[in-house]
C-alpha cells in the first residue's frame, strides 16, 4: 500500500500501525516521528506562514497571521496548496485528510478537488480519500481504529489504543480522590487570545483540572482578555496551535506585558505555563495522552510526576506584577 497522510496527527497514527515505509507523501508540517523527515511534501502554506519544511516565517507575528488567516477565509480561499506534480509521483492508493479545521491543515475539499484534477489531466484512476474529523478523545482513538481498517492493520491499531486507555486509566486512578481540582484556562491563540476548544477541555478534566474557558467537543474560538480575567483561573497554560515550546515561550512573551496578568490568580499562584502545543495539544493523534500526562504533573506533582523542561516551563518570572505571593514553584520545573 502507498500512502500519503496530509495531516500532521494522521502520519503519526501511520506511523504508530508500523507503516512507515508505506508512507510516500507527507505534508509540509508532518514532522513527528522524526524519521518521516525523508518522505517527499505534498503541501505548502499559500499564505507564507510556513515554509517547505514547516518552518513559521519569524517576519509575521501572531496578530498578522490570524488577519492573514481571516482575509483568506472570508474570500473563501485555502490556506493550503497541493504539489500535484509530486502527487502524482507518489501514485497514492490512501489519501488521508480532514474537515474538521481548514486552518489546521489542507482541507478535504481541497485534496478532493486535487484528486479530481490527476484523474482528468494525468490519465491517474485515483485513491482512496479518508477523512479524518475527531472532536475528543475518543474521537481519536476511534482515527486510530479506521486507519488500521483501511490499512490491514487494525489488530495493532486496537492494541495500540488499549495502550493509550491504560494510561489514561493510570492517570485517573492516581488522581482519583484529589480534593481539589484548580481552574484552568488553556488559550489555543495569545494574539488575539482564543479559548481552547474539542478534546483540550476533557484533557484538563482527565488531569485533575476545571477547565474554565472553551467548550469541550466544540471548535475553539476568538475571546477577549476580559474573557480571560472572569475565569479567574488558578492556573493559564499558554498552548499556541501550531507552536513547540520554544514558540509558545515566546509568544507569551510578546504579551507578558499585558495588565491582565494582574488580575489572575494564576499570577499570584505562580502557575502561569508554556507548553509544547504542537506535540501535546494541537494534533489528534496519539500524543494528547502524554498532553494528559504533561497537565496532571503540572496541577497535581505529588500525585503525577512533573514533566521536564522539554516539554513545559513555568513563565511567571517575565510577568511584573504589584504583588507576589510567596514562591511555589513545582519541583522539577524551571
Amino acid at each position: 500500500m502507498r500512502i500519503v497522510s496530509l495531516l500532521p496527527s494522521a502520519t503519526e497514527i501511520v506511523c504508530l500501525l508500523g507503516l512507515r515505509d508505506a508512507l510516500v507523501g507527507r505534508s509540509h508540517e508532518c514532522d513527528f516521528p522524526p524519521e518521516v523527515a525523508s518522505v517527499p511534501v505534498m503541501t505548502y502554506s499559500t499564505l507564507g506562514v510556513t515554509d517547505e519544511h514547516g518552518t513559521r516565517n519569524p517576519a509575521l507575528s501572531s496578530a498578522e497571521i490570524d488577519r492573514l488567516v481571516s482575509e483568506q477565509r472570508a474570500q473563501g480561499l485555502s490556506l493550503y496548496g497541493i504539489h500535484q506534480d509530486r502527487l502524482a509521483a507518489a501514485k497514492p492508493d490512501l489519501i488521508l485528510t480532514q474537515e474538521l479545521c481548514d486552518v489546521c491543515a489542507v482541507s478535504y475539499g481541497t485534496v478532493q478537488s486535487a484528486v479530481r484534477e490527476l484523474r482528468d489531466c494525468w490519465g491517474w484512476e485515483g485513491a482512496t480519500v479518508l477523512s479524518l474529523e475527531p472532536t475528543n478523545i475518543e474521537g481519536i482513538f476511534e482515527t486510530i481504529l479506521i486507519v488500521g481498517e483501511a490499512t490491514g492493520t487494525l489488530a495493532r491499531a486496537r492494541a495500540e489504543v488499549q495502550r493509550l486507555r491504560d494510561r489514561l486509566d493510570r492517570v485517573r486512578e492516581a488522581l482519583r480522590d484529589i480534593v481539589h481540582r484548580p481552574t484552568v484556562a488553556a488559550l489555543e491563540w495569545l494574539d488575539p487570545p482564543f479559548a481552547p476548544g474539542h478534546w483540550v477541555p476533557e484533557q484538563i478534566e482527565i488531569a485533575g483540572g476545571n477547565p474554565v474557558l472553551g467548550v469541550k467537543g466544540k471548535p475553539s474560538f476568538r475571546c477577549t482578555w476580559e474573557d480571560v480575567v472572569q475565569t479567574q483561573a488558578e492556573c493559564v497554560v499558554m498552548m499556541p496551535c501550531g507552536f513547540d515550546l520554544a514558540g509558545s515561550v515566546q509568544e507569551f512573551l510578546n504579551v507578558a506585558d499585558l495588565s491582565v496578568w494582574a488580575d489572575l490568580p494564576a499570577t499570584y499562584l505562580w502557575q502561569l505555563y508554556a507548553v509544547d502545543a504542537t506535540s501535546y495539544f494541537s494534533r489528534p493523534g496519539p500524543r494528547v495522552v502524554e498532553g494528559v500526562e504533561l497537565l496532571a504533573g503540572l496541577l497535581h506533582p505529588n500525585r503525577w510526576p512533573a514533566p521536564g523542561p522539554d516539554r513545559a516551563l513555568r513563565v511567571n518570572d517575565v510577568v511584573r506584577t504589584p504583588l507576589r505571593m510567596a514562591d511555589t514553584r513545582v519541583p522539577g520545573l524551571n
